[in-house]
């Protein structure tokens, strides 16, 4: 039997996963790695770490599965976008890896929204203008730190570093590369403009090639600890977001995937680049003639865990105490309040948001509070608040591709039968769940499959994906549903023109107790 391994980076762990030649997980690993928050709106990651785990990972899986002399055919790589790593001239990492969630480059985004300039670089390079792209990372490094950024000899993501240290090739797929906010998706290249704003040159970036680009020959000592062939191929692969359309056969047109995990985006793909005039969504490359059209957010799982953590701390405990999952507990007493919470409103801006508003200072807030709302009604206002928040990025895709076909959904959300079903009433759509539950390393195997000749098509991923459950929209949700969500939208329009303000006064807050803490 042939098998196919897909390695998927994410923002705190690689997934690592053995699939056969039908789609079945025959291996699995989860190596978990810090995330590093030292200032406010920091988030880095050690690149080293990562790269350990990635070793570990391979290591672990190969081990277990005891493969037969040529029947791993090859490795893919899915990575998260938008990492940012400066090297010196020996390759030796200079920083940290400036991961999607890092916002010390809010000021400079904000300058390119309200300049124009922000808007003529989208139009050309599909990406958003927002603190998370490594174009204004860079910008903000050029700006606010010289000394580093004049040092740096090379600049480059956590991928590419990756690959470098396996097979010392300095290579950038155009999937990664257009999510750094520099790639021209009309010429297929580097932007002059965007290079020219951010400092850089062609020769400070990696090579530009193709998702499905091959590289062998891995470092001996690295083949050694891993015991595989250092002559297997690696494809490059592309990032998480597409390849998790991939993952979960939402690459037809008007097929459109939800995912909801920590963060959270909705996506579909198309055959041709396809730019929204208002700027509310991206446009990433997959492979040929297949690009991923969406919007991510930051605020998914996480305002969950946040609930959990800061308004039912006892019902954890409880449920630890009871081992149960205190999510389940936590849906469970959600379940008893009806659609819509009674009228709460639940904004879930806690880490600043991307699609639709591409606000960095975004906050979160209850709205319409009465001494008749208890806990429960706030848990159940989160969950809806996430998915009314997801409903709006549909809505601006809406504008761009069109109205859906399908609904396909993924992510640790999807465990939960309420949140599925929310998501159903709200969107007024099925949803489908998967069966597949490593989507985005699927993704990955699947395109290396295609790139390896293993398969003919990236459309031969159906026969990889089941289906699990199917949810019907409930008609008895509708009018409050259709009542609430207007009144959503319009409040994030209004609270926008305080949102800088109370997030600059939060800061100042924090520099303040930071020089007291260093102080003491």
């Amino acid at each position: 039997m042939d098998y196919m391994i897909g390695v998927d980076i994410g923002t705190t762990s690689v997934k690592t996963v053995l699939f056969d030649n039908v789609g079945k997980v025959q291996g699995y690993s989860n190596n978990l790695y810090p995330l590093y928050q030292d200032v406010p709106d920091m988030a880095e990651e050690d690149p080293d770490e990562i790269f350990s785990a990635i070793v570990d990972g391979l290591t672990t899986v190969l081990r277990k599965a005891n493969l037969s002399a040529g029947e791993l055919k090859g490795v893919s790589f899915s990575a998260a976008m938008h990492s940012l790593i400066l090297l010196d001239e020996n390759h030796k990492p200079m920083t940290r890896a400036i991961t999607w969630a890092d916002n010390r480059a809010v000021k400079y985004a904000d300058q390119l929204r309200e300049n124009g300039v922000g808007k003529q670089i989208y139009e050309k390079t599909g990406t958003p203008i927002h603190p998370m792209t490594p174009f204004t990372k860079l910008i903000w490094l050029r700006n606010d730190h010289q000394d580093l950024f004049n040092k740096a000899r090379w600049f480059v993501g956590i991928k590419e570093y990756v690959i470098y240290k396996l097979f010392g090739v300095l290579k950038e797929d155009y999937s990664i590369a257009n999510a750094t906010g520099m790639f021209n998706i009309f010429k297929m290249d580097w932007d002059d403009q965007a290079l020219e704003l951010a400092g850089v040159t062609r020769d400070q970036l990696p090579e530009l090639v193709d998702t499905t680009d091959t590289v062998t020959g891995m470092n001996e000592d690295y083949a050694r600890v891993i015991g595989i062939d250092p002559n297997t191929p690696f494809v490059m692969g592309a990032s998480d977001g597409p390849l998790a359309n991939l993952g979960v056969n939402a690459i037809d047109p008007g097929v459109v995937a939800v995912t909801i995990g920590t963060s959270g985006a909705v996506r579909v793909v198309t055959d041709k680049p396809k730019i929204d005039p208002k700027g509310r969504v991206f446009c990433y490359y997959l492979a040929p003639n297949k690009w991923v059209v969406g919007g991510p957010v930051n605020n998914g799982g996480i305002v969950f865990r946040w609930v959990r953590d800061q308004l039912f701390a006892p019902e954890k405990i409880t449920a630890e105490q009871m081992k149960i999952d205190s999510y389940d507990l936590l849906t469970e007493i959600a379940s008893k309040i009806p659609a819509g919470s009674d009228g709460l409103i639940f904004h879930p801006f806690l880490g600043g948001e991307r699609a639709p508003i591409w606000d960095a200072n975004a906050r979160g807030s209850f709205f319409g509070l009465t001494r008749n709302h208890t806990r429960a009604h706030m848990v159940r206002a989160a969950l809806e608040g996430i998915v009314y928040n997801l409903y709006t990025v549909l809505i601006a895709l809406e504008e761009v591709v069109g109205k859906p076909v399908s609904i396909q959904a993924t992510g640790g959300f999807a465990r939960s039968a309420l949140w599925r079903q929310m998501l159903a009433d709200i969107f007024e759509q099925d949803v489908t769940i998967p069966e597949s539950v490593e989507g985005t390393a699927l993704g990955a195997a699947v395109l290396g499959m295609y790139s390896l000749g293993l398969i003919d098509d990236l459309s031969e991923v159906k026969q990889f994906v089941g289906v699990t459950n199917v949810h019907h929209p409930n008609p008895d949700t509708f009018e409050a549903y259709r009542a609430l969500v207007p009144i959503y939208i319009r409040l994030s329009r209004q609270l926008q023109t305080e949102y800088k303000a109370i997030a600059d006064f939060q800061r100042s807050q924090d520099a303040k107790k930071a020089k007291s803490d260093n102080e003491l």
